[in-house]
């Protein structure tokens, strides 16, 4: 989770106090409540190269996972398959497979789960030899950006062009990719994507999810969808009528008005994005897990102990590196823990280590080098 940024307290107090002096004129007064999802649309069109009516904050990542299948699994004939990686963080596997089993799809028979390499690397060949090989088949595929586990991040672009060829629709899972790395979803003609802010994204625990979907899909307004009231035509939404008219664009898979107190935390955490640029930031990025990893591969203490899942390739990686550890991973955990290093431990005996530009240090990397060798000294 990420650190709370300093003007966070003051954005959440401002709106308290409005709510306290307002009441429900909150939602039209200045500054009004009723528009309040469209201040971050420019902050995270830059953060995932898109063009802002295909971004919205709003729901949660798996809310929003499901919602998006509801859309893009639409089985028909003997098109009904789709495409995951093995071991896939489970909300993505418990969404996918319930949307199947709601759609009298068996998993057992259609869903197509490509396995990683012994290091936990996922070929791009191999991903896309899998869906041109399923062909017409195949209805979805569904990935992560940035693999949780290992780090890896996916080549997109290739991904989506497979999926597009054989007639699929291609979306991701960006939860780790997001505020980590730059990405080019509409030019790469991604179908959709969501994300959580809760991660690199700063916008506190559990806080509102990201969505993007490309404007040849939301500017249809026969496309398939979970319609409610939020999505409906401003213009005629509070006329209350029974006849759904979506927004054009994302902004017409919209639920529900925004909850404000909590959203306000995330555009206290865009606001920083926008001033530092995520392109700024990832050339620092690089820098320091290029340096976390120079360091770890030439410390004779710690070498022997460890190997680096995350690939060496820097095209293939954000922030994080995967450390599996041949033996006294958890001790190596604990040890850290205990000198105040946050970082977190995956069963069996992985270490993920993410080094973030926004606000860790090289000599903070240098830190926690010394300190995991104490554990081999």
């Amino acid at each position: 989770m990420g650190l709370q940024p300093k003007i966070t307290s003051s954005k959440i107090d401002h709106e308290l106090k409005k709510w306290a002096q307002k009441g429900v004129e909150g939602h039209f007064n200045e500054d009004p409540w009723v528009s309040h999802h469209h201040k971050g649309k420019t902050a995270m069109s830059h953060l995932v190269g898109a063009k802002t009516h295909e971004v919205v904050a709003m729901n949660n990542l798996t809310t929003n996972l499901h919602l998006l299948l509801a859309s893009f699994y639409q089985p028909k004939r003997t098109r009904k398959k789709v495409i995951i990686e093995k071991g896939a963080f489970p909300s993505d596997y418990f969404a996918v497979t319930s949307h199947m089993k709601q759609k009298g799809i068996s998993p057992e028979d259609h869903l197509i789960e490509i396995s990683p390499d012994e290091n936990g690397y996922f070929s791009t060949e191999k991903i896309c030899h899998s869906i041109l090989t399923t062909g017409d088949a195949l209805a979805l595929v569904m990935l992560p950006g940035i693999q949780y586990y290992s780090g890896q991040f996916l080549d997109l672009k290739s991904i989506t062009h497979a999926a597009h060829k054989v007639g699929a629709y291609a979306g991701f899972d960006l939860a780790h990719a997001v505020g980590n790395i730059p990405m080019t979803l509409h030019e790469d003609q991604v179908d959709f994507a969501a994300w959580c802010s809760y991660k690199y994204l700063n916008s506190g625990p559990g806080n509102v999810s990201g969505v993007f979907i490309h404007e040849k899909h939301g500017n249809n307004p026969d496309f398939p969808r979970l319609a409610g009231w939020w999505g409906q035509n401003e213009t005629i939404r509070f006329k209350m009528e029974n006849d759904f008219d979506p927004i054009p664009g994302i902004d017409g898979w919209m639920l529900s008005n925004a909850n404000i107190i909590s959203s306000v935390a995330h555009l206290a955490s865009l606001d920083i994005f926008e001033k530092a640029n995520i392109h700024e930031l990832r050339k620092k990025s690089i820098l320091l897990t290029r340096y976390l990893e120079y360091l770890l591969v030439n410390n004779e203490a710690i070498k022997p102990h460890i190997n680096i899942l995350t690939p060496k390739n820097e095209s293939e990686r954000g922030c994080q590196l995967s450390l599996y550890f041949y033996d006294q991973g958890r001790l190596a955990f604990d040890h850290l823990t205990k000198n105040g290093v946050v970082l977190d431990w995956r069963e069996p005996n992985v270490i993920r280590v993410a080094p973030v530009p926004l606000y860790n240090s090289f000599e903070e990397v240098e830190k926690f080098v010394i300190l995991l060798g104490q554990v081999f000294d």
